[in-house]
This record gives C-alpha cells, structure tokens and sequence, in this order.
C-alpha cells in the first residue's frame, strides 16, 4: 500500500488550486484565461475588506500576477461578455454560469420556507407591499442600487440595520428574481434576473440531492485532497449532512481513499476525486512541483477545507479583522506567504491610497523559516508584482519578525 507524502499531498492540494505554476510562466490574462482559472475553483469569494483590494481580486491575483480586475469584472458584469455572476455557494462568490442551475434549489428553499427573521420582517406591516414596489420600480425604470430607494425612517445604529427597500431588494436577490447586474463603488445594482441571464445559461433545477452532490464532487475536486469529514467544507456544507453523499461516492469510485501522513506524523485515510489520480502520481514522481512564491488572501480557497492549514502545513490562517485590537496577535489583515510548498509567513497591509504607498504594519516569518536568499529573492519578486498590481510606488515595513527578513526584502525592491 502506498503512503502518500506530506509534500506530495502539498503539491496536489497547490495545483488543483492553480497555485504551482509561477505567474511569470502563464500566458496573458485575457478574458479567456481570467476564466479558466475562475472555472476549476468553483466559485471565488466575495469580501466586504479593502485594506488592500478586495479578496476576490486578490485571489485571482494569487494565481495570475498582475493583471486588470477591469477584466475580471467584465466577465461578470459587461453583458456582451457575462461568463460569471454573483451568488451565494462557499458564502457570497463570483461563480460561473454554467453552475448557475444550481442556485435555484437553494432559492426554491428560501422562498418556500425563509428563514425566521426573514419570514418575521415580511409579517411586518408594508412589507410585502414593498416587496412589490422595489419589483415594479426596478420594471419600469431598470436597474437600481438600494440607494435609489428614500428612506425618512428612525436613524439606524448597526451596519447589518439595512433600510427596508434594501431588505426587499435582498429578499427578491436570494428568491432568484433580481440578480446583481453590476456594482457602483462596491453598492449592488439589482436588475430583474430575466434580463441579467443569457438566454444560453440552462434554467432546469436539478434536485437538492443532485446539487449537494454536485457541489461536494466539485470540492473535492477544487481542493485536491481532504478527509472524508471534511468533503463538504468547500461549498460550506453541514458535514453532519454530508456523510451520506461521501459514502455513495466512495462506493462508486467517484472518491478513492488514499492514506497519508499529515503534520502530526499521523497516517490517516483522506480522499481524492478519481479525477485527480493523475495528477497524484505525478505529484509523486516529481513532474508537478510547486514553484509559485505569492501572498493570499485569508478568504482564499485553498483555506476552505477546514483544519487542513494545519494538517498540511503546520499553519494556522486567521482572520483578526473582527476582534477587538488588544486581542490580535498578528495583524487586522494577515495575507500568508505562500513559497513554493510551504506557507512561510504572513503580513498585514494597509494600502495607502492617497501617496501610492503599501505599508506593512507586520511582517512574520514563521518559526522555523530562515530568511534565505531564495526566499528573499522570491518574497520580493512577488512583492514588486503586488505592488504593480495596487499602483503603488513605495513599500514601508513598519515591524518585521525577524528584522533581517524586512531589511532585505525592502533592499531587493
């Protein structure tokens, strides 16, 4: 019996998320290959953080070095090249059209059984009329943004208190009947689905199984290699619900249990999409290899399986945005840096859009990792391209852990 490597199980899990190659050897990011990298991953998720672009950017960023996120919103919004929409699948995420019948179980769902503060605000009085009126508006007068709507009611003290147009807006979003037609300064702009969809995108609902299926197959496949508990994290699925559709597939052969040993020196039994079995082997012999050095975002999909950062890296991804200052330890923001296999290393940036400049408030390596001249060479080959890709014209490190590691990447630059 073969017991698969850790840095075998590393390279499958880096290449089924398109992270080996270095940017510098793809082709031109075109449309096309804006796409082709959105496609295999199933979906790229949306965040609401800007200390530097927004992580869906970022994330096509990781995979592409430098290129236009014009692009990439053209593939989403410009209907004469529309490949692409905003939907709700791992969280909020850019996904492909061709998935888009997938959406409607969910839909189906919501509308015939809503969630119960959803279903308690239609009960307040006006607010299925007004469920009406944002539909008729947005009929007669093309797409609007929530801010279309006047508001004359009470002040509103929280950032998830939305006006009640708006609420209506993301009640008709999530039943299927409005879809996000484009953004303005990052607000919605909701237009009827009727005239968003291309008439080529295949309308016919598959039935809840055969999209709980469908999403855990194509997890499985997105993130290379996982534990069978952990086949649904992907697109955000209960794994109390899971446990079924994983045995069927096993039983099958659409999932094919391999044994391993993670971090923890542990041999354990994981499971890799038959699709993938190739790709494995070669893994294995050496023909795939990871080279690509570039930053992540911490919503990044290769995150999505979860515990897996540690499993397979010794590396614990975490997003302290949300906690109070006193309590972070790393940063707001930490993007991990990514070096070949490994996970190296995080920083926390602010752009510093006024003067063009990047700051790095921190800088860590991770314990273990020397600051080498491969490593150095490589970090600021990655960061000259970060840079390029926000416009910025100067890099401040503000601490560095150690310090050498800043001192020579700032020389490299």
């Amino acid at each position: 019996m073969t017991i698969y490597s850790l840095p075998v199980l590393r390279a499958l899990a880096l290449h089924t998320q398109q992270l080996t190659i270095p940017a510098g050897q793809r082709p031109k990011p075109t449309l096309d290959h804006i796409y082709q990298v959105v496609e295999p991953l199933g979906c790229v998720q949306i965040d609401t953080l800007q200390m530097v672009q927004r992580s869906h950017y970022l994330g096509m960023w990781s995979r592409l070095g430098c290129y236009d996120p014009a692009d990439f919103d053209r593939l989403i919004y410009d209907p004469q090249h529309r490949r692409l929409f905003e939907g709700w699948q791992h969280a909020a995420s850019i996904i492909p059209l061709v998935d888009y019948c997938y959406q409607m179980p969910h839909q189906r769902r919501l509308r015939e059984g809503p969630h119960p503060w959803f279903q308690n605000w239609k009960e307040q009085p006006g607010n299925i009329e007004l469920m009406e009126i944002v539909m008729e508006r947005i009929r007669q007068e093309g797409a609007l943004k929530a801010a279309d709507f006047e508001y004359h009611g009470p002040k509103r003290g929280s950032w998830w208190d939305w006006k009640p147009a708006k609420t209506a807006l993301e009640f008709r979003y999530a039943y299927g009947d409005l879809m996000i037609t484009s953004r303005v300064n990052f607000q919605r702009v909701y237009d009827l689905t009727e005239r968003v969809l291309p008439a080529w995108v295949d309308t016919k609902e598959p039935t809840l199984d055969e999209r709980n299926r469908y999403w855990i197959e194509q997890g499985v496949r997105a993130s290379g290699i996982c534990q069978p508990s952990q086949a649904g994290d992907y697109c955000w699925m209960k794994r109390g619900n899971i446990k079924p559709y994983v045995e069927a597939l096993i039983r099958e052969g659409v999932f094919v249990q391999i044994e391993a040993d993670l971090t923890t020196q542990k041999q354990v039994t994981l499971i890799i999409h038959k699709d993938n079995l190739p790709l494995l082997e070669q893994c294995a012999d050496g023909a795939i290899r990871p080279e690509h050095t570039t930053f992540l975002s911490p919503f990044d999909n290769l995150f999505w399986v979860r515990g897996r950062d540690e499993q397979l890296w010794g590396f614990r991804n975490v997003l302290e945005a949300y906690k109070p200052a006193p309590k972070r330890t790393r940063g707001y923001f930490c993007l991990p840096i990514l070096h070949g296999e490994r996970l190296v290393g995080r920083f926390d940036p602010k752009l510093e859009r006024q003067n063009n400049t990047l700051r790095l408030k921190s800088l860590y390596l991770e314990e273990g990792v020397e600051p080498d001249e491969e490593l150095v060479l490589s970090s600021a080959a990655a960061m000259r391209d970060f840079l390029a890709f926000h416009k910025a014209k100067d890099l401040v490190i503000d601490r560095s852990q150690p310090a050498v590691f800043g001192e020579k990447l700032l020389k490299m630059l």
